[in-house]
């Protein structure tokens, strides 16, 4: 028996709109939102606070952090001592001439020196410990502000990665599908063999883009557990992932001085100050004062010796070191101003990134992808009932593919914007920097 070619052609037709037709079906049963499919991996959720939480034990930022607050306290213990006394000891008329010849008329004197500060040089480098203890803690914060962007946006990037590979690998299996139809209507003398290269071609291209995006999905993934210090076998958090603001109005002001970069400045600020008055307290003259006895080689009697040395500032008299804090303490000053105006400038340049990347997010998640699925769809029937051609159909699904990366690329550019914000406007918390004394 002889099959009619447009018999032929007719099952092939339902042949394709059946596959595609079904992997939408296993799309819609699977994934959480519209044309954007799932896996099937089984395993604990991480979520991202877990992997927050996790990362800070394996850091190694906050352990550098963290030694460098010890340093600096060891640094106050230090600036808080006294200087040293000392034990002197002196001996006169010794191996001369004459009577003086040897020992016989050496005269002894023991005494012990302590040296006095004056001029609050003391409480001047307290105060100068405690702000540079002040700023160490402030970095600390940063360090663990600075990490938690960075996990977030691995965790952001291999969720991501994830999402794109579902993508493709669904559009190399439809890709695949349309090969072997056309490969069979090619055999049935129903289409040309420019439409099986032509999807042939197709095909190539789709898997190699679903090979590249499975290495890099791994790839992320493998960077986040490198980053939290533990393997990451299972699902990332999807419902997370897929989360977009319903609203973002007029962006809210944010007060610049409750940062990490505005605290950071004004640490700075303060050690400048503390180092002015250091300077300054330097100039006056320590004394040093000595007492001690003495014994008398010709009567063997023994006496008190008081002692008063005064250093003459000649030569270094502490200008230059005034000079030199006082331009460093400009210099800070300035510098905190330029941080105030460019975090005023990067939150708001962060709050407008935020609100745009939301408006693009809901756009393509929503009406954009609905348009996409709907154009595919219709281009399925028409190819079934012989309306369209094979290439308005590869062109539906292309613009389908295309609009789920685009998708996922405008979640993961909305997560990474609200992360880059909150980093920005993060709280500084000082360690009761200004109540040390």
């Amino acid at each position: 028996m002889i099959v009619p070619p447009r018999a032929v052609l007719c099952v092939l037709n339902a042949t394709l709109v059946a596959c595609l037709a079904g992997a939408s079906v296993a799309q819609a049963q699977t994934g959480s939102q519209p044309g954007v499919p799932t896996t099937s991996t089984e395993g604990e959720v991480l979520s991202l606070e877990a992997a927050l939480s996790q990362g800070g034990a394996a850091s190694p930022s906050i352990a550098a952090s963290t030694a460098g607050v010890q340093a600096v306290t060891a640094a106050r213990t230090i600036a808080g001592l006294r200087p040293n006394p000392e034990v002197q000891l002196q001996v006169e008329n010794l191996a001369g001439s004459g009577q003086y010849r040897g020992f016989r008329s050496a005269e002894s004197s023991v005494g012990i020196a302590l040296p006095l500060e004056l001029g609050g040089k003391r409480s001047a480098r307290l105060a100068l410990a405690n702000a540079r203890l002040t700023r160490a803690e402030i970095q600390t914060a940063i360090a663990v502000a600075d990490l938690r962007l960075r996990i977030t946006q691995l965790y952001v990037e291999a969720a991501a990665a994830e999402r794109r590979t579902e993508v493709l690998s669904e559009q190399s299996a439809i890709a695949a599908n349309a090969l072997r139809i056309a490969s069979e209507r090619v055999r049935a003398g129903a289409a040309s063999p420019i439409e099986q290269q032509r999807a042939d071609v197709l095909r190539i291209n789709a898997q190699v883009a679903a090979d590249s995006a499975g290495r890099q999905a791994q790839a992320a993934r493998l960077n986040l557990a490198a980053l939290i210090g533990r393997p990451i076998t299972g699902l990332l958090d999807r419902a997370w992932f897929d989360q977009v603001a319903s609203f973002y109005g007029p962006a809210q002001p944010v007060d610049v001085e409750e940062t990490l970069a505005f605290a950071a400045a004004t640490a700075d600020v303060r050690a400048a100050d503390a180092q002015v008055r250091l300077a300054r307290a330097s100039r006056i003259p320590n004394i040093t004062i000595s007492a001690g006895a003495r014994r008398l080689a010709e009567t063997n009697d023994t006496a008190a010796v008081v002692g008063v040395s005064v250093p003459i500032p000649i030569f270094n008299n502490g200008r230059a070191f005034v000079s030199q804090s006082q331009a460093e303490q400009t210099q800070a000053q300035a510098l905190r101003s330029l941080v105030a105006l460019d975090t005023r400038q990067d939150i708001a340049r962060a709050q407008t990134e935020v609100a745009n990347a939301a408006a693009t997010a809901r756009a393509t998640g929503g009406p954009g992808l609905a348009a996409a699925a709907e154009a595919a769809r219709i281009a399925r029937i028409g190819y079934s009932q012989g309306k369209f051609d094979q290439i308005a159909l590869l062109d539906a699904e292309r613009t389908l593919s295309q609009t789920r990366q685009a998708y996922v690329d405008a979640l993961a550019a909305y997560h990474d914007a609200v992360a880059r914000l909150q980093r920005l406007t993060t709280p500084a918390t000082l360690a009761n920097g200004e109540a040390r004394q």
